[in-house]
Parts: structure tokens; sequence; C-alpha cells
């Protein structure tokens, strides 16, 4: 009966925290509905699996290890649809459902991680951490050999660039295809920032336009 108990309050300390993390940090952010059942349900089932795993008497410790490399070796994540922070809410949710499954594991001290994991979470995915700062794939119609001439152009069309790669250049349909990181000015125009390709430059499309 003790167990069950102790069970019933690590679930329910799961559920309570990624339910936390699920609707009232991510999808307020990202608005992505598609996701959430993805995460409930990656969280429960390493919760139910790891719980499962922990009580199977005799080598139960390797049994945890095996079947938990054998969890985490099936999500397959998408990097064309999945961006980085969504692939952190997946960590996220995979981390609260290990610890709260651990039955061995004190409470209190579960409960006391779970609270500093969705604290970091809730801070490093602020929109008011470095909010000036913007990541942008561009095609340019022009091929510039001089990065000076390059850094300018990109000043011009979308602000301070901070960081930027050149990830193709096509000499023969004059074209460069550019990875940008950059700072937004705050004199800039409606339209240029976070949406590139409303900017008023009508030379710069982005790259997602062009395929």
């Amino acid at each position: 009966m003790e167990s069950l108990r102790h069970l019933a309050a690590h679930f329910g300390l799961d559920l309570a925290a990624v339910g936390v993390l699920t609707f009232a940090i991510y999808y307020p952010r990202h608005r992505r509905r598609d996701l959430v059942p993805a995460y409930l349900a990656l969280n429960t089932g390493l919760f139910t699996v790891v719980t499962a795993l922990a009580e199977v008497r005799g080598g139960g410790g390797a049994a945890l290890g095996f079947g938990l490399f054998g969890v985490l070796s099936i999500v397959r994540l998408r990097s064309d649809a999945v961006q980085h922070q969504e692939v952190a809410y997946y960590f996220t949710t995979l981390v609260l459902g290990l610890l709260c499954g651990l039955p061995r594991l004190p409470f209190a001290l579960t409960a006391g991680l779970c609270a500093t994991l969705l604290l970091i979470v809730w801070a490093a995915d602020s929109p008011r951490l470095l909010a000036g700062t913007r990541r942008a794939v561009v095609t340019l119609d022009a091929v510039h050999e001089d990065p000076a001439v390059l850094h300018a152009d990109l000043v011009r069309r979308l602000g301070e660039p901070l960081h930027w790669t050149v990830m193709e250049v096509d000499f023969v349909r004059d074209l460069t295809v550019v990875d940008v990181r950059y700072r937004e000015s705050a004199a800039a125009p409606a339209g240029r920032g976070s949406a590139p390709a409303a900017g008023p430059a009508p030379r710069t499309t982005p790259a997602w336009e062009t395929a």
C-alpha cells in the first residue's frame, strides 16, 4: 500500500510538471498544437516504462538501462520540422518522465529537481532573453566576392549582422544563400526583421520561398 501511494505521488508530480511545461510554458509561446500530444505521450510513456522496469527483480538495473536505451533510440526528431527550442522541450519531457519514474528517488528531491528544470526552461526560452537578436536564411540575387560588400548589403537589408555563413553561391543564376544572425535595428522599417521577405529590398527573398 505504501508503495502504491508513493507511485501515485510520483505520477501526480509527473503530470503536474509536464502539464506546466506544455500548457503554461511551451504552448503560450510557440502555439504548435501538434506537438502537445507528442510531449504528453512521450513523458507519460517514459514514466510508465521506467516504473515498470524498476520493479523487475534480479538484474533490474540492467533491465532499466537497456530499456531506456531502447526507448530513447526510437525517438526520431526531424530537424526540418522541429526547431531547436522544440527539441529542448522534447528532452525536458524525457527528463521529467525519467526523474518521476524512478521509485527510489525521494519525493522531495524529485519535486525540487523538476521545479529547477522547469524554471531553467522558462527562463532560457523567455522571449525577453536576447530579444533583439534574429536569425534568417536569405537568398540574394547577387554574388558578392568582397566580404565587406556582402556585410554592407546585409546591413542595408536586415540590420547589423552578428555572424553570417555563406551556404551556397550560384554563379550561373547569380544567387547567394546566406545564413545570418543579426541584431534588429531600432529604426528598422515595418516588415523588416523577423520576416525578411517583407523587407523593403525586393532582391532579398527567404530561402524557403525559392525552393
